[in-house]
């Protein structure tokens, strides 16, 4: 980010909360917003709400004091918890909150527990919840300039680049981790086939598995308990040296990135997660652009159909036309050459 761009303020010492949106790659991507506000104010702690989902993702982000866990659920009100949510926070005395989803929820258990200055963009009518508006997310162009701007003095111009998203592992937890679960030390590729939305998600990650097999790689299969059913196919696919790490804890996920040569995924969670880790990262796009969801940390490889398709991007959760494919002309053969030359160029080592 542009030093000049705003003016440090070390003299303020409230501390500061951010509502972050819950989904994994959009908490990831909300790491810019903290550290922004750890350059303005260098001497305010920065405390993320989080879901018992996204709470690993806390212990690796820098500039993060404190993550408050508030599990609060998505299809009904809940005033017991907001009160109960609300209570913890009027504890800690925050004198900012930026909430960056525009939902009426979102900015409740802020306004019930009385933060002074509560930051947030106009919609769902939230007057008297949000106290310090801002105009013109829809000009913003991209999802990130909608979030970091609310951590800037209102009408400041955009910055040329945001800082972006970090999250740093301890010395040697990932060596540990992967000696815990017996995954030996040879490169892996860690596959990712998971996505909110079946039109995102690539359908030959089996045939990818075993083509890395072939070739001596070991491959980890990464994803939530919805990815169970896929990894297993793959894993029938590719043979034994495929592991599946899917499961219930996202710590997993987060360590399996780390410790991966190369991660192979769709627009998910899960490439934010790896591409903020500084793991080499292959993302395969079809309904969606990555000019607008890519990460900001950017891509080792960008993936996606040679001669696009008149629907694309759609941005649809399922095809509805096409056949699918914006996906399905993406071949397991390409994905598995771009990795090799991926691994070439980040001189990581092959079997």
């Amino acid at each position: 980010m542009n030093d000049h761009s705003i003016n440090p303020d070390p003299t303020d010492t409230r501390p500061i909360l951010i509502v972050p949106y819950m989904w994994i790659g959009d908490f990831v991507r909300g790491h810019t917003v903290v550290r922004v506000l750890n350059e303005r104010w260098p001497n305010r702690p920065v405390d993320l709400l989080t879901t018992s989902l996204c709470a690993p993702l806390v212990d690796y982000m820098p500039g993060v004091r404190k993550g408050i866990l508030a599990d609060l659920p998505r299809s009904r009100l809940s005033i017991a918890k907001q009160r109960a949510l609300a209570a913890e926070l009027r504890q800690r005395g925050y004198g900012t909150a930026l909430v960056l989803p525009r939902t009426w929820k979102a900015a409740i258990a802020p306004a019930l527990a009385g933060i002074p200055e509560r930051v947030g963009f106009v919609g769902e009518a939230r007057f008297g919840l949000i106290n310090r508006w801002r105009w013109g997310e829809k000009a913003l162009p991209r999802f990130i300039d909608k979030n970091a701007a609310l951590a800037l003095p209102d009408g400041t111009p955009l910055p040329p680049e945001w800082p972006v998203p970090q999250l740093r592992m301890p010395k040697g937890e990932a060596s540990r981790w992967q000696q815990a679960n017996g995954l030996g030390s040879k490169p892996a590729i860690a596959l990712a086939p998971g996505s909110v939305g079946a039109s995102k998600r690539w359908t030959y990650y089996p045939e990818a598995a075993r083509l890395f097999t072939d070739r001596g790689f070991d491959v980890w299969v990464v994803g939530g308990p919805g990815e169970k059913a896929m990894a297993q196919e793959i894993v029938a696919t590719g043979g034994p040296k495929v592991r599946d790490l899917t499961g219930n804890d996202l710590r997993n996920g987060v360590l399996a990135m780390a410790s991966a040569s190369v991660a192979i995924t769709n627009d998910s969670g899960l490439m934010h997660v790896a591409a903020a880790i500084g793991t080499p990262t292959i993302g395969i796009f079809g309904p969606t652009s990555p000019d607008l969801w890519a990460p900001l940390n950017g891509l080792a490889a960008t993936m996606r159909r040679k001669t696009p398709l008149p629907c694309q991007p759609c941005q649809r959760m399922v095809c509805t036309q096409n056949d699918h494919g914006c996906m399905r002309d993406i071949s397991a053969a390409e994905v598995v050459e771009t990795a090799k030359r991926v691994l070439a160029t980040a001189g990581r080592s092959a079997p």
